[in-house]
């Protein structure tokens, strides 16, 4: 085994990637890079700065490849190709702008030597030029210069020229290139997740993927297309770290951790192959249950995918065509949905999965599996103080739209199902029945956490939201929405409570209405084995954490708000580390963020969760629910004036797990 070192130019790199000499291996995943990211390597190679090193590997044999983002096939190679392992994004991005592809269209401003994607305003400013105009094959250069010489700019002509020269020159910047030969597939997979993962541990998935795309080529390809499948019915969560969960969950394997990526290596290539038609028949059968019988039209609405792993494999396991006992399918759906009120996975996902999968062969399999939930006699109930605070992050945001959903509700703007209720993404649509302009013009007394609250919430269409709510009160258009319509919307009756002087009576009331209806959703699923009409409700509540910001003349702080058992802590956070940490996040990596002038951890576990020491909770969430909860409590800042002073003592306890979906509400 040999490690090759060269250097080639950027002019070079692409004829190679044209030419098919420069390939993407299977094990490499699509091209993510955004407009900004692509104008930002263009400046970075303009201006000389470091561009990172090129990663390949040589074999004398053909590996299995992906089709590369460059807008136009590759040709077939007259050489053994070099499969490229690192650089992908870069590469990709550089082909682009220098075929001048559509989506790479970065321009530069010869005036400020900016560099940014092109817009509307660009094109009318002859102040930018496209970078493929001057780097380009039939670039006229002098035409060029004589434009920017006659727009009258703020620089010398002789700086123009210099300018110019310097943007040419980017295609012939030299990248370093380190070339593996005679590697075998499997360890250029493990050092491709190493060197893609930024000195981070590695993710199980992505080792999974090389593992497989390693033992068996052309294996990737199928999932991809399987992943295609599901996101045609809505399902585009189902992409290949789901699969490949699905898979390690659904091998016939023992263990502590069954989504070990260990056990997943050790299984043999039919082992493989025969998991993953369990999993291929198991969505084939757990989709259709939640499209038709839980009237669930996309993944969007599911607060965690890794509730419905236990559904796969169970229904994986059963033989093709047999059907499953109405009592059996009754139970795992509603097990499925107390497990998603319970938010089971929102903390250490992979041990809840582990434990539920176990029992899936148990004689009862839905009792032991609500055992493990803690459900052994009495159902589950939602009463309207579990929804109290909540937002739109909660796992009750599903129960509201399903509550609306059974009761036949429909958009109030064009009277369409609510199923269709979805954008072009499949994202579920909603908006605030009580409008947060409203409520904000009555000066401080409504705050950001009551407005944003799910019973303010209704799945309608923007149309409904712009056309007929604007930013009126339900006072002044529910006049125009049916009976019957905004009772399916559980909308209450009281015109009292449509007034914005009576939105806290309005939220009071709609609680307890969805609350019914959510109780009796569940119910309508419930085993007979558990007793009707009993609750497992009413645990005393006696922790919440809540965010809010303070802010003015550009100064903003997040304050957290925490109560456990009667006693209270306030945290200051560094707005701009906690931004910073988050960004870091988003590359998996960890870092501090300023507390009470103190350093306070966040990192990023092996499934991909934010976690953040925030006085006596570490905090677990997505980044999404990150950022989204931060953007939310810096949108309603109040003055500084009012900002409570920091606690001086740092908590001493150990500390608890907290779920950010969780923020706002009293949690037991």
């Amino acid at each position: 085994m040999a490690v090759e070192r060269t250097n080639r130019d950027v002019r070079t790199l692409i004829r190679q990637i044209a030419a098919g000499e420069i390939m993407l291996p299977e094990i490499q995943r699509g091209y993510v890079w955004k407009a900004s990211q692509v104008a930002r390597l263009i400046e970075s190679l303009y201006r000389g700065y470091p561009a990172g090193s090129l990663l390949f590997w040589k074999t004398g044999q053909l590996a299995e490849t992906r089709e590369a983002a460059i807008g136009a096939p590759q040709a077939l190679p007259s050489v053994m190709p070099l499969y490229l392992l690192d650089g992908q994004q870069r590469l990709t991005s550089l082909y682009r702008v220098l075929t001048d592809h559509s989506e790479a269209q970065v321009v530069f401003n010869v005036e400020t030597e900016a560099f940014q994607n092109q817009s509307a305003a660009t094109r009318r400013n002859k102040k930018w030029i496209k970078v493929y105009d001057v780097v380009g094959p039939d670039a006229d250069v002098f035409a060029i210069h004589a434009e920017l010489k006659a727009a009258g700019l703020d620089v010398p002509e002789g700086e123009i020229g210099q300018r110019l020269n310097a943007l040419q020159k980017i295609t012939q910047r030299d990248f370093h290139m380190e070339i593996l030969h005679d590697f075998d597939y499997e360890e250029v997979a493990e050092i491709f997740v190493r060197v893609n993962s930024g000195g981070r541990a590695l993710k199980a998935t992505d080792l999974a993927m090389a593992t497989l795309s390693a033992r068996v080529p052309g294996f990737l390809g199928q999932m991809e297309a399987e992943a295609d499948r599901w996101a045609e019915r809505g399902y585009g969560a189902f992409d290949v770290n789901f699969l490949i969960k699905a898979l390690t969950l659904s091998l016939s394997i023992s263990g502590k951790r069954l989504s070990s990526v260990a056990k997943l290596t050790a299984a043999s290539k039919e082992t493989v192959e025969a998991g993953w038609e369990k999993v291929r028949r198991g969505l084939a059968r757990v989709v259709p249950l939640l499209q038709e019988r839980l009237l669930i039209p996309t993944a969007a609405f599911l607060p965690s995918l890794a509730a419905l792993h236990p559904l796969v494999v169970y229904y994986g396991r059963q033989p093709e065509g047999e059907q499953t006992p109405a009592e059996v399918e009754d139970g795992l759906l509603y097990w499925f949905m107390a497990a998603t009120a319970r938010n089971r996975y929102g903390g250490a996902a992979d041990t809840a999965l582990t434990q539920d999968v176990k029992v899936l062969d148990a004689e009862n399999p839905v009792e032991a599996l609500l055992s493990n939930l803690g459900i052994s006699e009495k159902g589950l109930s939602v009463t309207a103080r579990d929804l109290v605070g909540r937002n739109h992050q909660s796992p009750y945001l599903m129960f509201c739209y399903l509550a609306a959903a059974h009761a036949g509700a429909s958009d109030w703007w064009d009277g369409s199902p609510l199923s269709a209720v979805v954008d072009g993404f499949g994202k579920p649509q909603y908006t605030l029945v009580h409008p947060a302009t409203t409520l904000r013009n009555l000066t401080g007394k409504y705050s950001s956490t009551e407005i944003n609250e799910l019973a303010n919430i209704a799945f309608v269409s923007q149309q409904t939201a712009k056309n007929m709510i604007g930013s009126r009160s339900p006072a002044a258009y529910m006049q125009h929405v049916a009976a019957s319509d905004r009772a399916a919307h559980a909308i209450p009756d009281d015109p009292a409570v449509l007034e914005s002087d009576g939105y806290r009576d309005f939220l009071a009331a709609r609680r307890e209405l969805l609350a019914e209806r959510i109780t009796a959703l569940l119910e309508r699923f419930q085993p007979g084995f558990l007793r009707k009409g009993s609750s497992q409700a009413g645990v005393p509540t006696s922790r919440s954490l809540a965010f809010t910001g303070y802010g003015e003349a550009g100064r903003t702080i997040l304050v957290a708000d925490v109560r456990v058992d009667g006693q209270s802590w306030t945290g200051r956070i560094d707005t701009g580390g906690l931004e910073a940490a988050l960004d870091a996040a988003a590359s998996g990596l960890a870092s501090d963020v300023g507390i009470n002038g103190e350093a306070a951890p966040m990192r990023v576990d092996d499934e991909g969760s934010v976690i953040f020491a925030i006085g006596p909770f570490s905090v677990r969430g997505s980044l999404d629910q990150w950022r989204a909860s931060v953007k939310e409590a810096l949108e309603d800042t109040r003055p500084l004036a009012e900002c409570p002073e920091a606690v001086s003592e740092q908590w001493t306890a150990e500390a608890e797990e907290f779920l950010l979906s969780d923020v706002g509400a009293q949690v037991p």
